[in-house]
């Protein structure tokens, strides 16, 4: 149905034909209301028909009329003519990025700058919920004037917000159009779960940018070979020729950037196009200095010394301990550490009062519970505040403290209830439970927290407006001098402390500003540099925690390093650090018979137990930390022989006959791993849909495993796995992580989230509460007549463990002890694994985790 000139659509006038494509025909038109030409596209009547196509195309219309943005065409109206739809559009002139490419290479200042504006249109389209799902250089046209404009939300699907909340760009996704298995998008451009018809988020946007940056780059396609079947083939198992090998002058960084678009698995992308802007934008900058950007920011100065000891408590040197500093600022000459605290135990969390020259602080000395505390550096003595049980968050400007009542010391940082209360003195007034960080905004009268909501970690400021959320974890948020940003370090897997330095501002707005190939721990703004200051590992570093210090460009610098573990408190307006200088070590201890002496297992620096045959002679354990560049599998025989090496990995449990090990590979992709203990070969178990796995035992015949994992969707479920090679198989109501496997193989054991404990039948796949098991208990083992199992309740030394009879609910104390050094106890409840106990329960073994800090008042650094 082709339109004469002069056709009538409603008030727009048909002018001329501007082309025809696979859905329809685009007229040149005249809007008579308002007296502009526009672009109308026209559903050819064949396609009206197919209710698929005109679904398509009208969710095009609703996809793209939701957005108003410079990078993103216009939408005006929508209508039918004749039964026919369309969509009207702004009028564009100019040329398609294909037609563009054709002509010649692209300069690296145009390819940056046409990357920018579509990087900005996709953010845009994101942050409304809206995946593109088609990317490539015929959709993205370049008009005259320079503009870059995103065409064709044909393929888009819509992300499923929240009932009432805001669209959640990380949330998961829903289809408009297609049936689970279709292939939706354009080959050479799709990304490998397209291909592979798997369910596709905002991360293949991600894929397909930098596939079209890769080609605006060198001139030619990444995945472009003789048939689509070989094309989607290359997506799926090769990488793409380097940049830098096609073209010498291409900037290393840039093909360090598309390489990380183009990781198969959507979980390595950059996980936000606001992300991968910021990373561009950066290297815009460098390429306008240099025409080529640096391999990463090179320190203007650096200096070694060795350190030297001035009195008792005033290390007054150039370097402290031969470490080293670097900065943009040569004119410090001298870096001062001068020690406030000498006792044994655990620094939770330390901070300068207003005046800058006083030190409040929440520790646990000597295997007591935290408390708070206030020193100065002209003396060594510090004097307890008076609040009990507590641990501090932050100290406002006008001198009030944010603290938590009845803190539970939590890995270091301290949970509980927050409270305010004036540092001069006076009762606490409670705000809010369930709170594990916080801090002031710049005028001391609101706060910033971090608590779990429904499983879910927030970040609010002020309390009650939910600006960041993750099934991850958050620490250390810190409110910017403006009061118009949050920074915080941003951990996307709970139990461990890898991740990346993010901010994000008060309409929700996150965007991360540097990542960590090691752990991250403390954070605060610098006042003198602008920069954001974080204490991070760096994988393959000889330090354990370093001081960096990085802008909101994600400009990074090494600050300061040195042996040990260095984690940043606070900064004072003129420059002054609070440090502490921690050691951690978590040892594992076997308890046999009626013996109160623990023999110590340890091998390393953090050795976790995980598996402990039923003659308590082979322990299974992983290794990690420090020591091994990778998480390593050990087994040792308790008779005091050597550790013997089994490969890399988490080790999760032991076969009950102790031929096997179950294990899993934590680089991706995550893959489960059957290991021998003695003669045999290493097996992979298929994951199915998993793609994380959370912990793992054996059932009693040593043929079934019962897994916690997740699959895309990011939700913890439990399944049972044959070691026979089949899939992973859901098990158990939704909700319900099992950990524990009865006797008898019939009867399973688990967590509910706020449900509680449930037991689960596999015979009747029917669950049901455990009774006398309360909030907080930690599963340990089923008994071996199978009618009790043993929990561990919370709370600090000593270690309990309890009985819980599954037909009564009776409670009753089992068996406590006490870990041989209590300072800087952490506790043993790690998970599961915390404790282990033989079937005949005389011999366990625990892993017990230690913290032990000095706090410092560093000066000199910059």
């Amino acid at each position: 149905m082709t339109l004469s000139q002069g056709t009538r659509l409603g008030p727009y006038e048909v002018v001329a034909l501007l082309g025809a494509g696979g859905m329809g025909e685009v007229y040149r038109a005249r809007d008579s209301r308002l007296g502009r030409e526009v672009a109308i596209k026209v559903v050819l009547p064949g396609i009206a028909r197919v209710p698929e196509r005109l679904r398509r195309f009208e969710q095009e219309a609703r996809a793209a009329g939701a957005l108003n943005h410079p990078n993103i065409l216009a939408i005006y109206d929508f209508g039918t003519h004749e039964g026919a739809p369309y969509m009207v559009s702004e009028l564009l002139e100019g040329q398609t990025l294909r037609a563009r490419l054709v002509e010649s290479r692209l300069a690296l200042r145009k390819v940056m700058d046409y990357a920018l504006q579509v990087a900005a249109g996709l953010a845009a389209a994101h942050q409304k919920g809206i995946v593109h799902r088609d990317l490539k250089p015929e959709n993205i046209f370049l008009t005259t004037d320079g503009r870059a404009k995103i065409l064709d939300f044909g393929l888009a699907k819509l992300i499923e917000p929240d009932s009432g909340g805001p669209y959640d760009v990380d949330a998961p996704t829903v289809s408009l159009m297609s049936e689970p298995g279709a292939v939706m998008g354009t080959v050479g451009y799709m990304s490998p779960e397209q291909v592979q018809g798997l369910p596709a988020d905002h991360r293949c946007d991600v894929f397909s940018f930098g596939v079209i940056l890769y080609e605006m780059l060198v001139g030619q396609r990444a995945f472009r070979r003789s048939t689509a079947v070989e094309t989607m083939h290359a997506i799926l198992k090769e990488e793409p020729q380097g940049l830098t090998e096609l073209d010498p002058n291409c900037p290393a960084d840039l093909d360090r950037l598309v390489r990380h678009c183009l990781e198969k698995s959507p979980e390595e992308r950059f996980q936000s196009v606001r992300d991968l802007r910021f990373e561009l934008e950066r290297l815009a900058e460098d390429a306008n200095r240099s025409r080529k950007p640096p391999l990463m920011a090179r320190p203007a100065s650096r200096r070694r010394a060795v350190a030297v000891l001035a009195g008792v408590t005033l290390l007054a040197a150039v370097i402290f301990f031969a470490g080293r500093r670097t900065g943009s600022s040569p004119a410090v000459s001298v870096l001062a550490f001068q020690q406030l605290t000498f006792r044994l135990g655990t620094i939770s969390s330390a901070r300068f009062a207003p005046d800058g020259q006083t030190i409040i602080y929440s520790a646990g000395w000597y295997g007591k519970p935290t408390e708070l505390f206030t020193t100065r550096p002209e003396g060594p003595e510090s004097r307890a505040l008076g609040y009990g049980t507590s641990g501090l968050l932050a100290v406002s400007s006008s001198g009030e403290l944010a603290i938590t009542a009845g803190c539970e010391l939590n890995w270091g940082s301290c949970s509980g209830t927050l409270a305010r209360v004036p540092l001069a003195g006076g009762a606490p007034r409670q705000l809010l439970e369930d709170v594990y960080y916080a801090d002031w905004s710049p005028d001391g009268k609101t706060l910033a927290v971090v608590r779990v909501v429904q499983g879910r970690v927030r970040l609010e400021f002020p309390i009650g407006k939910v600006l960041y959320e993750t099934a991850g974890w958050i620490t250390s948020p810190r409110v910017s001098p403006k009061g118009d940003l949050v920074a915080f370090l941003d951990h996307p897997t709970l139990g461990t402390n890898l991740g990346s330095v993010a901010v994000v501002d008060l309409a929700g707005n996150k965007r991360t500003i540097t990542r960590a190939s090691g752990g991250l721990f403390g954070l605060a703004w610098h006042p003198i540099t602008g920069e954001i200051w974080f204490s991070a590992s760096r994988k393959g570093a000889t330090n354990a925690l370093a001081l960096y210090g990085v802008t909101l460009a994600g400009r990074e610098r090494l600050v300061y390093a040195a042996p040990g573990e260095l984690l940043l408190h606070d900064i004072t307006p003129d420059g002054r650090l609070l440090l502490d200088r921690s050691s951690s070590r978590s040892r594992i201890m076997l308890r046999s018979g009626d013996s109160e002496q623990d023999r110590d297992l340890s091998w390393f620096i953090w050795s976790s137990a995980a598996g402990l045959s039923a003659d308590a002679k082979m322990l299974l354990f992983s290794e990690w930390g420090r020591a091994v560049p990778t998480p390593a599998i050990y087994i040792l025989k308790t008779d005091d022989s050597e550790a013997i090496r089994l490969g890399e990995g988490k080790a999760l449990a032991l076969s009950p006959d102790g031929k096997w090990v179950l294990a899993f590979q934590e680089t991706p992709p995550h893959q489960l791993l059957l290991m021998p203990t003695g003669p045999g070969e290493q097996r992979q178990l298929p994951r199915g849909g998993i793609v994380e796995y959370v912990s793992g035992v054996w059932f009693p015949d040593d043929k079934r495993i019962l897994l916690v994992a997740e699959e895309n969707d990011r939700i913890p479920r439990s399944y049972v796995q044959d070691v026979d090679g089949a899939d992973p198989q859901r098990v158990g109501p939704e909700g319900m992580l099992a950990v524990l496997v009865s006797p008898d193989g019939k009867r399973l054991a688990g967590y509910g989230g706020d449900q509680g404990f449930y037991l689960y039948s596999l015979d009747s796949q029917k669950a049901a509460p455990i009774p006398g098991l309360e909030k907080g208990d930690t599963l340990i083992q089923w008994s071996a007549d199978g009618r009790s199992l043993f929990a561990s309740p919370p709370g600090d030394l000593p270690v309990r463990i309890i009985r819980v009879e599954l037909a009564t609910g009776r409670r009753e104390l089992w068996k406590q002890f006490r870990p041989p050094e209590a300072a800087g106890s952490l506790g043993v409840h790690a998970d599961q694994k915390g404790v282990l106990l033989t079937p005949d329960g005389k011999s366990l073994v625990y892993t017990h985790w230690s913290l032990l800090n000095e706090l410092y008042l560093v000066d000199g650094l910059r």
